[in-house]
């Protein structure tokens, strides 16, 4: 078992303690026992008594596939209730390798002075950062890996330094580019109330990861491994379109939201898929295939490059492209490209500003597909802290309210991803009980709604969607404790034998006597631990509920509202 590093911010000071009441925890379920037990619910976000949790998975650092995944916690300061994202990257087997579970950040500064943190298997140091200041994250990265060579790296842009609820945290990929994300949330903004600019992990000569049964581990792995690259989806459809193949199949079932929410369908999808996707990668020298971490069979992530063959973008995903795409009634892959661009270097959430700006065209702020005025909401006013940029970089609803808005798709203050829950009813269940506001990740139903993957439930009736997402939700938290990528849970809904290498490989790690149940009852523990501190923090079943106007305006193509009633979602909990 590893070690939780603490550094006080507030004194300046770092020690390194046992996980103690924490062991037997990592990645997800790691960041909200500490969040919940450290941090007290009704405290401000920005303020001193809230904490930065980063936790490799107990897979991380070893060989199982896809096992690469950083989860960071802390209260949110967008949905002011508990938050985990997700992150592939370079960092998180990085800090396994070098032994830690856990680093916590707690404290603010006494002054404003930016600072840095250096980790290696020697020492762990904070240094100043203040030639940073205002560098968005593509010129921090090149800089510190001009300094400390191949190293793992955290860190926020202007937008985390200036607070921004819309804030993300960038992590660097196996090409040393700051294009994996921890985006939802706001976390970039809580990093920055810790006037931390980056966190630079270096494992070099590191101990690495202990494994008690070394054979079983790689017997359990390859079953794992040879269970993705044999299933359609992990197998073929991922490392062949990557995330962007759902543009057109999730049109085609009318549940792509077009201009903020107001249509199931976008006229021009076929120019921004995942077909056209790889068509202009090819093209132009990029990668339609490439991997967001090591050790990662599934392959989904690319490298986007300009019409000049000039490297633009990185880990292009479905929900960037929907985001900047067809809610924002813009059908360019290049320019949704430099707005991605310009997110990943700033430090902003995909989903929420490109919903953000949504919102902001349905209030007249700039026309729908205006992707000029788009740019410059992003790269002058964001990037530059002027008045409309701090309203934009403070979300949608926020936005939606100065604007007068009332179509502001959010739960819990969270923009709704690229799935409208008036046509696919398992997702709208999701968004409205995840203890995170409105996220996909947390219990993908789009899987079995539309994907016809761990059976079907008919997306457009509301019958059997809350335990479908209950149990969705259940196994994702257990994935997320693991390290394991989001998307082998394709596989592991089909394949018995890939979810029991799950259990499998982790008894041959810790010498431990798991079974299935006991992955699900991890499962549980977390969202439990999760939904007490949110009603600590003053969340009721109120919270649990999707937008008004999604009960009330029918969308096209098929007519219909949100259906699953307020009774349903309330039974969500009863596990």
């Amino acid at each position: 078992m590893g070690k939780i590093l603490r550094i006080n911010m507030n004194d300046l000071t770092v020690k390194t303690e046992e996980l103690g009441e924490y062991a037997g925890l990592g990645g997800r379920a790691l960041t909200s026992s500490i969040i919940a037990k450290e941090v007290p619910p009704l405290c401000h976000p920005l303020g001193p008594n809230n904490k930065l949790v980063a936790a490799p998975g107990l897979l991380t650092g070893t060989t199982a596939p896809s096992s690469g995944r950083c989860s960071f916690g802390c209260k949110s300061p967008l949905t002011e209730g508990i938050k985990e994202g997700n992150v592939g990257g370079i960092v998180s087997q990085k800090l396994a390798h070098l032994g830690y579970s856990a680093v916590v950040l707690e404290g603010v500064p006494k002054d404003d002075k930016l600072r840095m943190i250096h980790i290696n298997k020697d020492k762990v140091e904070i240094l100043p950062a203040d030639e940073f200041k205002g560098m968005g994250n593509y010129q921090t990265v090149t800089k510190l890996a001009e300094r400390y060579g191949k190293v793992g790296i955290i860190s926020i842009g202007p937008a985390g330094e200036q607070k921004l609820s819309a804030a993300s945290i960038a992590v660097n990929d196996p090409d040393n580019r700051p294009t994996r994300h921890a985006g939802r949330g706001g976390q970039g903004a809580v990093m920055g109330s810790k006037g931390i600019k980056a966190i630079v992990v270096d494992d070099t000569e590191a101990p690495g990861v202990e494994i008690k049964d070394r054979d079983e581990f790689k017997k359990w792995s390859k079953v794992f491994s040879d269970g993705l690259l044999k299933h359609p989806v992990t197998g073929k459809g991922l490392p062949t379109y990557g995330t962007p193949i759902l543009i057109n199949i999730i049109n085609e079932a009318g549940g792509l939201p077009a201009r903020n929410f107001s249509n199931g369908k976008f006229e021009q999808a076929t120019k921004i898929s995942g077909e056209q996707l790889v068509e202009n990668c090819k093209d132009r020298g990029g990668k339609a295939t490439h991997i967001c971490s090591p050790g990662c069979v599934i392959r989904c992530s690319n490298v986007y490059n300009d019409k000049d063959g000039n490297y633009l973008t990185s880990g292009f995903e479905y929900e960037t492209i929907w985001a900047f795409g067809a809610n924002c009634d813009i059908s360019d892959l290049d320019v949704i490209a430099r707005l991605d661009r310009l997110c990943d270097d700033i430090g902003l959430d995909t989903i929420e500003t490109g919903g953000t700006i949504a919102v902001a065209m349905e209030g007249g702020l700039l026309p729908f597909g205006d992707w000029d005025r788009a740019i410059k909401l992003l790269d002058e006013d964001i990037r530059n802290g002027t008045p409309i940029g701090k309203l934009i970089g403070s979300g949608a609803v926020i936005t939606g309210r100065v604007l007068g808005v009332t179509r502001v798709p959010a739960v819990k203050g969270q923009n709704m991803p690229a799935y409208d829950p008036r046509s696919i009813q398992g997702i709208g269940v999701t968004y409205a009980t995840s203890t995170m506001g409105a996220d996909h990740t947390a219990g993908y139903a789009i899987a079995t709604n539309i994907m016809k993957v761990g059976g079907y439930v008919d997306p457009l009736k509301p019958e059997g969607q809350v335990e479908l997402s209950r149990n969705l939700q259940i196994a994702t938290a257990a994935l997320d404790s693991a390290g394991l990528c989001l998307f082998t849970a394709f596989a592991v809904l089909d394949q018995p034998e890939t979810f029991e290498a799950i259990y499998r490989m982790l008894n041959a790690q810790y010498g431990l006597n798991l079974t299935a149940d006991d992955v699900a009852e991890l499962g549980k523990k977390v969202l439990k631990i999760e939904r007490d501190f949110n009603t600590r923090a003053g969340f009721t079943n109120k919270d649990d509920r999707l937008p008004e106007f999604m009960y009330q305006e029918p969308v096209a193509p098929h007519n219909q509202v949100f259906m699953v009633k307020d009774e349903e979602l309330d039974e969500f909990w009863n596990f």
